[in-house]
């Protein structure tokens, strides 16, 4: 392709809402224009980096036995209704009717929608096993669309779901898939740990991730520092020191004037105690009723066990007047200590003797609390895992911290939906049996963003020559017309060989050039002009190249082998 006939409107200037690296880059390299909040065009530079991703992924699909189908997005709200799905998705669910007044939705995710189709066509278990999968576009209302493709409303997806006649059988489904998931993210040359997840809205037991290691994910993971243990926070086993539960303290309860001041470390100061003698009490709602939880200072709530607690699908902070209601004080001042209603204390949290808690009084603490002599609560495990905590595998390492954009999620589903919507089959022995199933997402647009997140400087955006737009980035400088005879055979020998390139043909000058090229981010620049090639060579510079001045020059003879080797060698 040359650029002067091409459509990529690179800019200086990143919008004022993009934050992160790939929105900016994606933005200012003229791959995707915003629509509307979560909604993007792709331009012609985005679709060819789209389609490489969903390309890698439909090869690795197909190679592990995947069938390829193809699912509305517009849906009848029957379905979602049948599975009790309609109500739990919530604000999440884009909704609307039609002519008649019925109800429609559009599809965030497929598992009833495929799930009908296995009740209609897998009858027997000689048709069994059977994945089928979809690339497609999803919608959610997100109540913060941000950081451009990586959380968006309207979003490409691939999912996939396997139907087994047993749980052993979806089982080894669930491996093919994890296998088929390893080679899609190696071939993206993508920085991932698969770790243990939450299976939240989709239902179902056994769940894991892969998440691309990333500073600005939104994610937070664990993994071992000995062995291959790595988990999302949300899901990562705490091992608690065994120390037990705090029996009683030595100091007697008393109350302690903390005027203006409810941070922990801020009270502890005023009082004169060490920090870790406080306790973190937070009220939490499930929509209906309050819930107090207490963890020690340094650590943070794992809301999802609070609501497995609870036995609810979520809960949030309660908000001021809430607090209020619940404690008679502000926020910042909430402590169990004649507290009404249920108390969740950590199991860590209740190893703390003669705590410093709030006295549910604005600008009051309490000082000497002990569980058990002056509250009561139900001990739970209910923080966030961190850094520095015990491995809940080998028990000899440590845990450390990483921040994580979730690229994909695999699920063992079991029987939740095909026992709801009577997807079952015949059994060798002539028995009706719910289908085993299984569940496989990859976030295909969020892949071009997450690529981004992990390769790029302050220059652009440096692809994975696996997804770039182009293998090869020719620059003419000057307008020599045995500039152009070089480079018009060169660009027509490289095409012949498959190797893709773009021509900047534009009468700019080098820089301009050279500033798009490495915002663009392909791999590998080839240059002819100016001194170099009246000396009979062209330069080469390749965009990963950690020293941003090492060229190498090579004959104008020489140049298509050297090229496609090159290529070659960052494709393989």
């Amino acid at each position: 392709m040359r650029f002067s006939r091409a459509l990529i409107p690179t800019v200086k200037e990143a919008p004022t809402d993009a934050l992160n690296a790939s929105h900016i880059l994606l933005t200012r390299g003229g791959f995707i224009r915003r629509v509307g909040a979560g909604m993007y065009d792709y331009l012609p530079l985005g679709v060819r980096v789209l389609r490489k991703v969903e390309a890698i992924v439909r090869q690795e699909m197909d190679r592990s036995g995947a069938l390829e189908v193809l699912m509305p997005a517009l849906l009848p709200a029957d379905y979602f209704k049948e599975t009790g799905r309609w109500d739990r998705f919530g604000d999440t669910l884009f909704r609307l009717k039609d002519r008649k007044g019925a109800d429609f939705h559009l599809g965030p995710t497929h598992e009833e929608i495929v799930t009908d189709i296995a009740r209609r066509e897998l009858r027997s278990y000689r048709d069994l096993p059977k994945n089928l999968y979809q690339i497609q576009s999803k919608f959610r209302d997100e109540p913060r669309p941000r950081g451009g493709l990586l959380r968006c409303r309207e979003f490409i997806m691939k999912d996939a779901y396997s139907f087994d006649t047993t749980e052993e059988g979806a089982r080894a489904s669930y491996e093919t898939m994890r296998q088929a998931y390893v080679r899609i993210f190696d071939r993206l040359n993508l920085t991932y740990r698969m770790v243990a997840a939450d299976s939240g809205a989709m239902g179902g037991s056994t769940s894991a991730e892969f998440q691309v290691l990333a500073d600005s994910g939104e994610d937070s993971i664990v993994a071992c520092d000995s062995c291959e243990y790595a988990a999302n926070v949300e899901v990562a086993v705490v091992k608690v020191a065994e120390r037990g539960e705090a029996k009683g303290g030595s100091e007697e309860l008393r109350k302690v004037h903390t005027p203006s001041t409810w941070t922990n470390a801020d009270v502890a100061k005023l009082v004169g105690i060490d920090v870790a003698k406080t306790l973190k009490s937070l009220v939490f709602t499930d929509g209906a009723n309050v819930v107090m939880v207490i963890v020690r200072d340094h650590h943070e709530v794992n809301e999802i066990r609070v609501a497995r607690a609870l036995g609810v699908d979520q809960v949030h902070l309660a908000s001021e007047s809430e607090v209020w209601r619940a404690t008679g004080a502000k926020i910042g001042y909430a402590g169990p200590v004649g507290f009404k209603g249920r108390v969740l204390l950590d199991r860590d949290a209740a190893t703390v003797t003669d705590a410093l808690v709030g006295a549910n009084e604005t600008d009051y603490h309490l000082l000497g609390v002990n569980f058990g002599r002056d509250f009561t609560a139900d001990v739970v495990d209910i923080r966030l895992a961190a850094t520095g905590d015990t491995c809940p595998a080998c028990e000899s390492g440590k845990l450390v911290s990483y921040k994580g954009i979730e690229a994909g999620h695999i699920f063992i589903l079991g029987t939740h939906y095909s026992e709801k919507m009577g997807a079952t089959f015949i059994d060798e022995a002539q028995q009706n049996r719910p289908l085993v199933m299984g569940c496989y997402g990859i976030g295909v647009s969020r892949l071009v963003a997450t690529a981004i997140e992990q390769n790029h400087d302050a220059e652009g955006i440096r692809w994975p020559a696996s997804i770039a737009p182009y293998q090869v980035h020719l620059c003419t400088l000057g307008k020599d017309e045995a500039v152009t005879r070089a480079a018009d055979k060169l660009y027509s020998e490289l095409w012949s060989r498959g190797i893709e390139v773009l021509w900047d043909d534009r009468d700019e000058r080098p820089g301009v050039k050279f500033k798009d090229a490495d915002l663009i981010g392909i791999p590998l620049r080839v240059t002819i002009g100016g001194k170099n090639f009246a000396a009979g060579n062209i330069e080469m510079k390749r965009r990963d190249e950690a020293d941003p001045k090492k060229i190498e020059l090579i004959s104008i003879s020489e140049a298509l082998e050297r090229i496609a080797q090159l290529v070659n060698a960052m494709l393989h």
